[in-house]
């Protein structure tokens, strides 16, 4: 079955230094992440900011409010340039987020790179054309606003 790719873009009235000290603390990432998702950090002792080879659990509810156990590694981390998290235990077959940024003329361009995999052969392939993909769309819709309520809306 198909590896699919999502893609997101998003200019931020920010510096990188001040970007990056806010998504690379994993505490943040309830702020980012819709309520309905019921988002919450499972793992204990979680440093302020994350490191290459770092573990976090999570519990999370992406479909129909069911609960899920979601484990990522943080794969790669360039300071300020750019992260990776791979899922390890969830709901994809294939999980693969790079969280790269680059300085723009008055703020960072934040881009995002899913590539992804659903479970269950063909029937994961109708429920990516479905859902699964316009649920994505709807998650990173909502980290946009997010982003924005906290630096701002980007003015060029």
């Amino acid at each position: 079955m198909p590896l699919y790719q999502f893609k997101k873009e998003q200019k931020v009235n920010s510096s990188v230094e001040e970007l990056w000290d806010f998504i690379s603390a994993p505490a943040n990432l309830k702020e980012i992440t819709p309520d309905y998702m019921g988002f919450d950090i499972t793992s204990q002792d979680i440093p302020d900011k994350m490191y290459a080879g770092m573990i976090i659990s999570y519990k999370v509810s992406p479909l129909f409010g069911i609960k899920t156990t979601w484990v990522t590694e943080i794969t790669q981390v360039r300071d300020q340039k750019y992260f990776v998290d791979e899922q390890r235990v969830g709901p994809y077959t294939i999980w693969h987020h790079q969280h790269i940024l680059e300085p723009i003329p008055n703020g960072v361009l934040m881009k995002d790179i899913v590539s992804y995999k659903p479970p269950f052969g063909f029937l994961g392939a109708i429920a990516n054309s479905l859902m699964i993909k316009d649920k994505l769309n709807e998650i990173f819709d909502y980290r946009t606003i997010a982003v924005e309520k906290r630096f701002g809306r980007f003015t060029s």
